[in-house]
């Protein structure tokens, strides 16, 4: 009845018999994929571990996967299996994880390790219904652990997979919508591979990431060309159409790097050596909200004279009067899902320090790599170490 109703829904689309309905090219698929696979970390278990799925896809959300393969190299190595991952700090899985962004998802995933531990006697449960219970873990990512590593038949709905389902059934409408992503996921099970629905879902996602690319489909190495609509239609790099959300707003951020020059004595807080150095005041920020718990140097919201005038006044709160302040020595663009921070970075000297609140310190630049800098700040942090480096 579904296939019936998609294909009245899309007719007025097609020139001929809707050739993806009626012929099967789920073998083509699969053995373009056994030929064409792409050879990632977290494929070289089988059967695939299900800790190993969640982790890289966890580390796949909105991240490159070339950028992600060395991340979870060196995580695989930290944190092996799911006891090991759940008897560590936070503060050391966030570190593991610095690079990466959306640290909540570090975050999401060690909560939800540890409830594995305590209520699933550390396997990952393998329903639906349980795995979405699971912090973190939504629609696509229980689908992903259960075909890949349990060889249940659930769909992976990505945005890989979006773009080719548009492109072979012509559809014109917003693939973002709830009831087109709902559609798309009913061709996707339709379509599935009985005896290998993990790797079907794959297979999708490299044919999306590799072939059926977004603005270029290279429809001339497709397996699937000859049954694709959009490019009997010439449509091919018109679908699929995206609608996505308002403009995403721009903040201005003023950042200081203070400088304190010093004993670690005349610190306070700091008891032990009392050789002259430069120091560099950090700042926590709150255990909730963007960049939950994670260091940065002091910042504001603002730009110029008032962004400037604004920092220093809130840093007189904690004791820490600022005597120079350079003019901008860098910007920094840093995107996030909901907004993007444009920050202007000045060099400030600090003229007197008093005692700091617990959330504030004060660190030598050799010191800044054991703290989890935000993900801008850690720009500067690296600067800052490769200086000192050179001294």
């Amino acid at each position: 009845m579904y296939l019936y109703n998609a294909f009245e829904k899309y007719k007025f689309n097609i020139l001929k018999p809707m050739r993806p309905f009626k012929y099967n090219w789920t073998p083509l698929l699969m053995q373009w994929f056994d030929k064409h696979k792409r050879d990632l970390p977290w494929r070289t278990d089988s059967p695939r571990d299900p800790y190993k799925v969640w982790v890289s896809e966890i580390m796949l959300q909105q991240t490159r996967v070339e950028a992600v393969k060395s991340y979870y190299t060196n995580w695989m190595e930290q944190f092996p299996d799911i006891p090991s991952l759940a008897a560590a700090e936070e503060e050391d899985v966030v570190r593991q994880w610095q690079g990466l962004g959306y640290y909540s998802r570090a975050r999401n995933l060690h909560t939800a390790v540890r409830e594995v531990m305590e209520k699933y006697e550390g396997k990952v449960p393998d329903t639906r219904e349980e795995i979405r219970k699971l912090k973190g873990i939504g629609e696509y990512t229980a689908g992903a652990i259960l075909s890949m590593a349990y060889g249940k038949r659930e769909t992976a709905v990505d945005g890989n997979v979006l773009r080719v389902f548009a492109r072979l059934y012509n559809i014109e409408e917003n693939i973002l919508s709830a009831n087109v992503k709902k559609e798309i996921t009913a061709l996707v099970a339709a379509r599935q591979d009985i005896l290998r629905p993990g790797d079907f879902n794959e297979a999708l996602m490299d044919l999306g990431a590799t072939v059926c690319i977004p603005g270029q489909p290279r429809c001339e190495v497709c397996p699937l060309s000859g049954v694709c609509l959009a490019k009997r239609a010439g449509k091919e790099k018109e679908i699929p159409l995206r609608v996505t959300k308002k403009e995403v707003p721009v903040e201005p951020v003023t950042v200081f790097v203070i400088r304190w020059n010093g004993s670690k004595q005349d610190c306070v807080g700091k008891s032990h050596n009392e050789v002259e150095s430069a120091f560099y005041l950090l700042h926590r920020r709150p255990a909730k909200g963007l960049l939950a718990g994670m260091w940065e140097f002091p910042n504001c919201v603002g730009e110029g004279k008032n962004g400037k005038a604004s920092l220093k006044e809130m840093l007189a709160g904690v004791g820490v009067k600022i005597k120079k302040v350079s003019r901008p020595l860098e910007q920094i663009k840093h995107v996030f899902s909901h907004k993007i921070w444009k920050m202007t970075v000045c060099e400030a000297i600090a003229e007197e320090t008093g005692e700091l609140p617990a959330d504030w310190r004060w660190v030598t630049a050799e010191e800044i790599a054991d703290y989890n800098l935000a993900g801008p700040h850690n720009i500067i942090g690296r600067e800052l170490i490769a200086i000192a480096g050179k001294k």
